[in-house]
């Protein structure tokens, strides 16, 4: 096992927030075997990449030799998780939450080694609580405390229905942490209560509390809100391959560095020195990426693979082995505007982009042109009453009159 601080370098980076860090230190200077918890409630049939932040987490704390638990949290996705969400979770039917559940149990193990990994399915000890038990667990907290959770504080001030069952959620879960007698907890920013009342309660059940790890929340593929099936942004684990290596490739050169910090599982030495080679410009950021692309794709298939849909990214895009479909698009013009700009073309006309983000980061790259002239602010006017062609990058083109 590595030294204390050789095991905090690996444990900070990329984490959000650690709750207590000198509880942290004392854990692992007893230089036990540590219990390490995450949980994931089966609500949908297959995992994506947000997902595995938690899950690359949970993988240092076992190749530093500690023991991990993975919860699938059969139980509690009959009750549906409120964090976050600004109306109630609609519940799971059995036959749904176990379907996805044997789901999970397979694609945690392309992460995570099997062999050394305990599963559980919360429902083994919630599933046996009495009603007495239940309002045991209930009078352990207030709901003053628990409208002090952001979510429910912003229904609650909003005249939004809170239902009482989801208050009971997030006592259950801080239980599943008194049940596996748990030293740390992982989990995204948005866990925090949940993590923080599981601390409370391990305390007044006579448990050391345990530490808890909040992990930053990925952006999906719009590099604006959290990577999600409901925003359908998202790249799923069991996407097909070369998908996957072209869904990763399309991320903003800025987000490629988030993506590295939390899903990659090059050293901290490796990344610096990537990131210093791009700062210098001694290396494209596309070839950067690719590294990313080819490294998770092997991840989920095979090395193999992996190479080889780099190799077919390269000769598709890189070699220009695709010729650009040029369309003709009119615009009408806009009462009381002279010329549209080209931020408003690109995102509210033409519907290129959805994310003015998208189109500052391609400008600011020299991505874009209007016929020979390469655009260099977002207020840009283009042309009326004349064709032009507009380039953005080497896949994107469209013939456009404006009138």
């Amino acid at each position: 096992m590595k030294n204390i601080d050789e095991q905090l370098k690996i444990i900070r980076h990329g984490a959000s927030e650690i709750i207590q860090e000198d509880d942290l230190i004392e854990k692992l200077k007893s230089k036990k075997k540590l219990i390490i918890k995450a949980g994931l409630d089966p609500t949908m049939p297959d995992m994506h990449l947000g997902h595995t932040v938690v899950l690359n987490k949970l993988k240092q704390f076992q190749d530093l030799g500690h023991e991990v638990v993975f919860l699938i949290g059969d139980y509690t996705a009959s009750i549906g998780d409120p964090s976050g969400r600004d109306i109630t979770r609609p519940p799971l039917d059995s036959t749904t939450i176990k379907k996805n559940g044997h789901v999970f149990q397979k694609e945690i193990y392309k992460i995570l080694s099997k062999d050394e990994t305990r599963i559980e399915f919360n429902s083994k000890w919630l599933g046996k609580l009495s009603g007495k038990d239940l309002i045991n667990l209930a009078s352990s907290y207030t709901v003053a405390r628990m409208l002090e959770r952001d979510d429910f504080d912003k229904r609650y001030k909003s005249k939004k229905p809170i239902s009482i069952h989801e208050f009971l959620y997030p006592l259950l879960q801080a239980y599943d942490s008194v049940h596996l007698k748990a030293d740390i907890e992982l989990g995204g920013t948005d866990q925090k209560f949940n993590l923080l009342l599981g601390r409370k309660l391990q305390e007044q059940n006579g448990i050391k509390p345990q530490v808890c790890i909040m992990m930053p929340l990925l952006e999906g593929l719009d590099g604006i809100k959290k990577m999600s099936k409901s925003y359908d942004n998202y790249i799923s684990i069991s996407d097909e391959q070369n998908d996957m290596f072209g869904k990763v490739m399309s991320i903003s050169d800025d987000l490629m560095w988030k993506y590295f910090d939390l899903l990659s599982s090059s050293s901290l030495d490796e990344i610096k020195s990537l990131k210093d080679s791009s700062d210098r410009d001694d290396m494209n950021p596309r070839d950067i990426k690719l590294k990313l692309a080819q490294e998770l794709v092997s991840r989920f298939y095979t090395k193999s693979i992996g190479e080889e849909c780099a190799d077919n990214f390269i000769n598709r895009f890189s070699r220009n082995k695709i010729t650009i479909d040029i369309s003709t698009k009119l615009v009408n013009k806009q009462k009381g505007i002279n010329n549209i700009d080209i931020m408003t073309l690109l995102t509210k006309e033409l519907r290129v982009f959805n994310s003015t983000s998208e189109v500052r980061r391609l400008i600011n790259q020299g991505a874009i042109k209007i016929d020979k002239d390469l655009i260099q602010t977002i207020d840009h006017k283009c042309p009326n009453d004349r064709e032009f062609l507009l380039k953005v990058g080497k896949k994107i083109a469209h013939k456009v009159t404006i009138k």
